[in-house]
């Protein structure tokens, strides 16, 4: 499967941005994923393992427990992948990080004193 295959789905989306804080048991993924997406366990199980066996998790068994985590290496060649297509995107966002820039310094002048009255 593709990575892009992979990562189109909103709900391993979702998973990916919680193991991105650090390791997660297979329970408390599907506890967070059956809240916001009102999906059954089995279905979060199904989830977990496409990112497993295309690579964008790992998993170690603690006890009862399963703990995934993020591995990196899928979504680098996904970001590779987009190499070719950043020029059409980073000029702007190279303009919006200027505009940015210049508002927050405007904001951080000093306020211009008030005009002098004349007598």
């Amino acid at each position: 499967m593709h990575a892009l295959d992979v990562l189109g789905d909103p709900v391993r989306r979702r998973i990916l941005e919680l193991l991105a804080t650090g390791e997660r048991s297979a329970g408390d993924i599907a506890a967070t994923v059956q809240d916001e997406f009102g999906i059954s366990q089995p279905a979060t199980s199904q989830h977990l393992r496409v990112l497993r066996e295309n690579g964008f998790a790992t998993v170690r068994r603690e006890s009862t427990r399963r703990l995934y985590a993020i591995d990196p290496a899928p979504l680098e060649a996904a970001d590779e992948w987009f190499d070719p297509f950043r020029g059409f995107w980073q000029p702007r966002l190279d303009a919006l990080g200027t505009e940015l820039a210049r508002g927050r310094k405007a904001r951080r002048a000093p306020a211009p004193p008030p005009p002098m009255k004349e007598n």
